[in-house]
This record gives structure tokens, sequence and C-alpha cells, in this order.
């Protein structure tokens, strides 16, 4: 049996499941003011707009990533993905609630749009190219997006190193994507590809470390001062 689709198939899902915390803050706080009944048709009509648009947008990067060195930088672009998630915190706090149930739709497929940029991209670079591995990756992710994403976002809240293996997740599939543009593996040797991706994924995931360390020995440092 033919296995090669499985560890694609299994870092898309994964990919997923990492970046999906901030959907279902934006969920409810795009829906938190509607009635009961209005609130769940807010979260099921937003979602689907959401998925349609996502799946959409992924094909499109899917076809983008084709075009020599576009492939690389969007790898480069992960990466910095990969640093962001390790180093800053949720930044959704800006997402109001709505009034009715259209603009809770609306917001809801919006906010999921523009925050679901990076799982776009890490998802056309994971699949590379298969579109049967994009709709299967999405099909299996997205109901425990829509349904688990406050559960897994707590999850990797209470265990933070949770964030450092997602990290590790999109940082490997941002340097497979570097090394495998036509135009970079010009200057490197086959037998070098995979100590390439190696070195650009722990450095990767390192950046992201040290940066969240100096944040906090910073923060650590204008606390003592305010108390003094």
């Amino acid at each position: 049996m033919d296995t090669s689709w499985l560890i694609p198939l299994l870092t898309i899902i994964g990919i997923d499941l990492v970046l999906a915390g901030d959907n279902a803050i934006v969920i409810g706080m795009a829906s938190r003011n509607l009635p009961p009944d209005q609130r769940k048709k807010a979260v099921i009509w937003g979602t689907v707009g959401a998925v349609i648009i996502r799946i959409g947008l992924t094909f499109i990067a899917v076809f983008l990533l084709k075009i020599p060195l576009l492939t690389a930088v969007g790898g480069l672009l992960l990466c910095y993905v990969a640093v962001k998630l390790v180093n800053e915190d949720n930044d959704t706090e800006e997402i109001k609630s709505a009034a009715n149930l259209y603009q809770a739709v609306k917001t809801i497929v919006v906010a999921d749009v523009i925050m679901g940029l990076d799982n776009v991209l890490a998802i056309a670079g994971a699949s590379h190219g298969n579109f049967w591995l994009i709709v299967v990756g999405l099909a299996i992710s997205i109901p425990i997006v829509v349904w688990g994403s406050q559960v897994i976002s707590n999850f990797m809240n209470r265990y933070p190193m949770l964030v450092y293996v997602g990290a590790l997740i999109i940082a490997y599939t941002a340097a497979s994507m570097f090394v495998h543009d036509s135009i970079i593996q010009r200057f490197i040797p086959n037998q070098f590809e995979t100590v390439v991706g190696i070195i650009i994924t722990i450095l990767t995931v390192g950046i992201g470390w040290w940066l969240k360390t100096k944040k906090r020995k910073e923060a650590t440092k204008q606390e003592t001062k305010k108390a003094g």
C-alpha cells in the first residue's frame, strides 16, 4: 500500500489544528450578543462562508506556488508565521460583537479570511499541489476546527510546549517549500536538501524562542522598575 500521502495529510490536519485557536475567538466575539438561536446560525453560516472562500484561496495558492521562486518566498513567509506563533500573543481583541445575524456572519467570514491567509499558504505548501490531499485534509480538520477550536486553544495555553510542536510543523513545511523550489534547487545539491531543511526548521523555531525570551525579560525589567 502506498502511504506517501499519509505524512502530507497529517501535516495539513496538524496545521489546521495549530492555527485554529483564533477562529473560535472570532466566532465567539462576533456572535456573543446575539440570541442563542441566531448565534448558532451565525456560527454555521459564517463558518460555511469562510470555508468556501478558504478552499478557493488554497487552490489559487497551489497554482501560484508552481511559479518558480514563489514557493521559496512562500516558505520564507511561513517561517515568519512559525516565529510569530511562538513569539506573539493573541491578536483578536479588536473583533467586535455584531448587532444582528448578517453582521455577525460577515464579521466571521472577513476576519477568518484575513486571519486564515497563513493557514491557506501552509496547506498549499504541505499538499504539494495534490487536489485530493487538500479536500480530504480540510474535510477532516474543518469540523474539528469549528466545534473544537476553543478546546484546542485552551489545551495549547495549558501546555505551552504544544505551541512549539505546532511551530515545528509549520517550520518544517516552510523549509520543505524553500528547498524544493525549482530555482533554489539549482544551488542546493540533492544530498543536502534534508540537512538544509532541518537547519531552517530549527533556526526558525529557535528565533521565535529567542524573541519570546527577550520580550519576557524586557517585560520583567519594566515591572521591576514600576515596583521600584
